[in-house]
């Protein structure tokens, strides 16, 4: 099952993570929806945006007056920087990663199961451009969060029991926010931490 429009869009689910984020901590944010962020963090949580194309201090969009194509996030996108931001290699990025010192980071997802595994890299039979940095940032950070839609387009909740599809890391993810709600992985089923106005926990089809 699925609705149409979704209880929470994705600028709220963006919020509703924020929400979860510690003030003062370091936070990589995965390619796809966790990039919207970056553009709803407010200065008072004093949050640096970690990048693993090597950008610590990513501060939202750039508008059409201070775009520059050398500033880019690590899917790509045209970022906006901080005046106190830094740059350094991928060696020094993942380094800072695998040394456990990122606080959080939020990655898309295609399934997440009850052990608190995670899969969000490939689908077997389509085409594969690599795991990026996604077994690393599912290890090294302190926190993992998971911003997913709640369905997948053939109307499965993403969700499950166990993982189907090839994992990116084992026991690793903490939360999980959806446009249906938050969720927290407990090893035998899924916590429902808030639930979106409208919905019934029928609705969520959870395992």
């Amino acid at each position: 099952m699925s609705q149409t429009p979704p209880p929470w869009n994705k600028s709220q689910m963006a919020d509703k993570v924020i929400t979860h984020i510690q003030r003062g901590s370091s936070v990589n944010l995965g390619i796809g929806l966790p990039t919207l962020i970056a553009e709803r963090l407010p200065e008072s949580l004093e949050v640096m945006i970690h990048s693993e194309n090597g950008v610590l201090g990513v501060n939202g969009r750039p508008t059409s007056t201070t775009v520059s194509p050398t500033l880019i996030n690590a899917g790509k996108e045209t970022i906006r920087v901080s005046s106190s931001a830094s740059f350094f290699d991928s060696a020094l990025s993942f380094g800072m990663i695998r040394g456990g010192h990122i606080d959080c980071a939020v990655l898309g997802g295609m399934e997440v199961d009850v052990e608190a595994s995670l899969a969000n890299w490939m689908i077997p039979g389509k085409k594969v451009t690599g795991m990026g940095g996604a077994m690393d940032l599912v290890n090294g950070p302190k926190t993992v969060i998971v911003m997913m839609s709640h369905f997948s387009k053939s109307g499965e909740s993403k969700l499950v029991k166990k993982c189907s599809l090839p994992l990116t890391g084992y026991d690793v993810v903490d939360l999980v926010v959806t446009d249906y709600g938050i969720f927290r992985p407990t090893g035998k089923d899924f916590e429902v931490v808030e639930i979106a106005d409208g919905v019934s926990k029928a609705d969520l089809q959870l395992p």
